[in-house]
């Protein structure tokens, strides 16, 4: 299979990663951008995860979202679209990249928010973070071959923590 589900250990990496790709991206959009967040398992210490980094830009203002987009061509990002998901723009990374997805959201961004808080939760609660990654480990072993059942099967537990996430958010 070209593109396999593959879940690894930890790597201690993945931050510094992460804000090279961060400084480029800041670098090109400016004050356009009040945020340019790690988010996804990698984000996480010691949980395991796809080794692709997550990136979550939150716009200062979404009329800037077409200058945004061609701020990051220069860089060599394509603009995908929302994929189906409201108020996230994704971008497919230069092909000679580190593996990484882009997105980018406007002010007050359920999907931004989410991620965030999803993030937040696991790092604060390391006994649901390491139920989370032996979950996805096995996932990965069992789907290896079929990425949206891999989606589909972790989906259920992704959903439970958010909502416990938002609630500890709220409060």
């Amino acid at each position: 299979m070209a593109n396999p589900v593959i879940v690894l250990d930890y790597d201690p990496h993945w931050p510094g990663l992460f804000q090279s790709l961060r400084k480029r991206v800041a670098g090109a959009l400016g004050d356009m951008a009040t945020a340019i967040e790690h988010v996804g398992s990698t984000a996480v210490p010691d949980l395991a995860a796809k080794p692709i980094i997550d990136i979550d830009v939150l716009l200062a203002c979404e009329t800037t979202l077409p200058a945004a987009i061609e701020r990051l061509a220069s860089l060599g990002y394509i603009h995908r679209g929302n994929l189906g998901i409201p108020e996230r723009e994704a971008f497919l990374a230069p092909a000679n990249d580190p593996p990484h997805h882009l997105y980018v959201c406007p002010p007050c961004s359920a999907e931004f928010q989410r991620h965030m808080a999803f993030r937040d939760y696991l790092r604060a609660h390391p006994k649901d973070a390491k139920i989370y990654g032996h979950l996805k480990i096995a996932l990965a072993e069992r789907f290896r071959e079929d990425r949206s059942a891999y989606n589909t099967a972790k989906g259920e537990f992704v959903v439970e923590l958010t909502s416990r996430a938002i609630v500890i958010q709220k409060k």
